[in-house]
């Protein structure tokens, strides 16, 4: 497994993380000894960087993480969590006092007393440009709470602006062969600052697998089903916000340029890895063989000559017009 620092928080972490939403059951149902068994089959396979927030599962996933880690203390794990979308979306409610009471849940989740890196949860536009919300994050790694803040964000002109404050630590962004908006100015910028960039939905919300068709159906309790209009949450959040059918003909178009003995999906995980500027992409995982799988995508897989130039084609062919200018 390749290693990356994760920017300003100066920890070095895995290429490949592991993203836990689904383990939350927020993708359908996921029994806890199977959320244990993923976490564990991440770390056998090099992980060493999960990412979670507090509303996922309504902080199930959290509390998976901290049981796990409690029941193997030798681990060196980061973990990223998230805080702000437990109350409405109201930039009123990112206040010093609403940042403790978030954090002390999260701390209490995880069984620690300091978490390794806290970030903005996709917060509304103007919380990224408010003086007093940086001051309270500020106050947070000096009361020791928090070791590290960043933000993960919708949009590029979103990841600019807490990427100018001089103590975000860390970006996450959605970034995938379906999602190439950050590549023009968000990647250079926090490479020229330091910041780490943290790879979000990397498989496209699993199109990029190559396994769906017109015909897959998912349950009623995932995002797929339920967000696909963004009637719940940003509809970039779901598929990359790219129209499912055509999202399925890319794919087809994706999986033909794999190397043999690779699988799309560890294709799509290595590019946005090699990519310069991202420190760790997350995938999620729903079991021990996709877990294997996705860490294996972290080992320096060789894409080949015109593996990069391919993707940008098929994105500027089936996307560029659709979602470049909404994110």
């Amino acid at each position: 497994m390749q290693t990356r620092i994760l920017g300003r928080t100066g920890r070095e972490v895995s290429v490949i993380g592991l993203g836990t939403w689904q383990l939350g059951a927020d993708w359908g149902e996921v029994l806890e000894e199977d959320a244990i068994a993923v976490l564990e089959a991440s770390v056998d396979a090099g992980v060493t960087f999960f990412d979670t927030a507090d509303v996922y599962g309504d902080g199930r996933s959290e509390q998976l993480i901290g049981r796990f880690l409690a029941a193997n203390p030798q681990l060196d794990i980061t973990v990223a969590t998230k805080m702000g979308r437990r109350e409405a979306q109201d930039a009123a409610n990112f206040t010093l006092a609403k940042f403790r009471e978030w954090t002390d849940r999260s701390r209490r989740n995880l069984g620690t007393d300091t978490l390794d890196l806290v970030q903005l949860h996709c917060p509304p536009t103007s919380v990224l440009s408010t003086d007093a919300v940086y001051d309270a994050l500020d106050t947070l790694v000096e009361e020791g709470a928090i070791a590290n803040y960043g933000v993960s964000v919708e949009t590029a002109d979103e990841a600019l602006a807490a990427i100018a404050r001089p103590h975000t630590a860390t970006v996450q962004i959605i970034l995938n062969a379906f999602r190439l908006k950050p590549l023009d100015a968000v990647l250079p910028a926090a490479r020229a600052a330091g910041v780490g960039i943290i790879a979000r939905v990397p498989l496209a919300s699993g199109l990029l697998t190559g396994k769906y068709t017109r015909e897959t159906t998912f349950a009623e309790n995932d995002h797929r089903n339920y967000n696909r209009d963004g009637s719940h949450f940003d509809v970039g959040e779901t598929f990359s916000g790219v129209d499912y059918e055509e999202g399925l003909a890319a794919a087809a178009e994706f999986a033909a340029l794999v190397p043999e003995g690779v699988t799309p999906a560890q294709a799509a995980l290595a590019w946005v890895a090699g990519l310069d500027g991202v420190s760790s992409v997350i995938p999620g995982a729903r079991s021990v063989e996709q877990a294997r799988g996705n860490a294996h995508a972290g080992t320096g897989i060789p894409l080949g000559d015109g593996f990069d130039a391919a993707v940008h084609e098929i994105y500027d062919r089936h996307f560029r017009a659709a979602i470049h200018g909404r994110w």
